[in-house]
């Protein structure tokens, strides 16, 4: 639950949108329903992790394919399993500002510490677009926000325009997802030193020591919950240390590197196969840990059995800790 006022908002941020936060994966049932047990199961399996805070209803979160019920829900369970002592985020994106108000009204009122907000996606051509539905936004909530920049969205933002959007007052920081690296790095060295930027990709960590900076947080991504088990956190204690400016890369690379190629293997294939986020291979692999995952909602498929059995195998080839029901 946030304990800031408006005004206080960054200084909340650097000190508490540290370390390794977590995307929620929202998981559904074989007709088609809400998995509330298998998302609070889920919540209580990352958390064990040593996360420092979660997002829910983000993209890996399907939100795109959430009824605004849904959406709502899964704040309210997320805010009650967090029960104000685990830093939680709700991504209240929509094509409707009104709608985006409400949801953000919802996740202030249910206790959530902090919003993103990434472009209204359909009709947005500019980047004042951007920064204009966003000030919208953040004029009707006291709550600290992050900025989602990814051209998922349909407009991809350059880091003169998200300098732009980073001078509304409760905008703390952005979460620069948009897999150009130029600028991922533009936007660090401009940005970095008055707003918390996070690039959700382990490399900006290995960057940062070329560039001069050191990104603060791991602003959010599924690494913890598909790297890890409670016990062999070796994702998180890498990005707790690196986030502190300690790059172990021995450690990186005996514990890590191995899993990483394969998921990078596995997330390149489902984004071709797919053309969008991978919610699908997140969705597997989690099962294979041991979570609450279900089917992806249409436009989104499935995947056969073969790619299925191949993913495990590739697993299996480096002694991942899955667990195989």
């Amino acid at each position: 639950m946030a304990k800031y006022t408006k005004r206080e908002a960054q200084d909340w941020a650097w000190a508490t949108i540290k370390g390794e936060w977590s995307t929620v994966m929202t998981p559904f049932t074989p007709d088609d329903q809400l998995d509330e047990q298998g998302l609070r199961n889920n919540i209580r399996h990352i958390r064990a992790l040593g996360t420092r805070g979660a997002g829910v209803t983000w993209g890996m979160g399907e939100f795109w394919s959430l009824t605004r019920e849904e959406r709502i829900r899964v704040m309210d369970i997320a805010a009650d399993e967090a029960k104000g002592q685990w830093p939680i985020a709700a991504h209240v994106t929509h094509t409707s500002y009104k709608e985006s108000i409400a949801l953000a009204k919802h996740a202030e009122n249910a206790g959530f510490d902090l919003l993103i907000v990434a472009p209204p996606y359909i009709v947005t051509k500019s980047e004042q677009q951007v920064v204009d539905f966003t000030k919208a936004i953040a004029d009707q909530t006291n709550l600290a926000i992050m900025f989602y920049n990814s051209g998922q969205f349909g407009i991809t933002m350059s880091a003169q325009g998200l300098s732009r959007l980073c001078e509304i007052p409760n905008v703390v920081g952005v979460k620069e997802a948009s897999t150009n690296r130029d600028i991922s790095i533009a936007t660090h060295v401009t940005l970095g030193k008055k707003k918390i930027i996070s690039t959700p990709f382990d490399w900006i960590y290995f960057a940062g020591k070329q560039y001069g900076f050191n990104q603060q947080v791991m602003f959010a991504n599924t690494s913890d919950w598909r790297f890890d088990q409670p016990g062999r956190n070796y994702y998180v204690q890498f990005i707790d240390k690196a986030s502190r400016g300690d790059i172990d890369t021995e450690f990186y690379d005996l514990y890590l590197r191995p899993v990483a190629n394969i998921s990078d293997k596995w997330w390149g294939y489902t984004v071709q196969k797919f053309g969008t986020w991978p919610v699908t291979l997140c969705k597997y692999w989690g099962e294979l840990m041991g979570m609450a995952g279900g089917h992806v909602r249409l436009p989104l498929g499935p995947f056969t059995a073969e790619e299925k059995e191949a993913i495990k195998k590739d697993l299996k080839s480096i002694n991942h800790p899955i667990v195989v029901k």
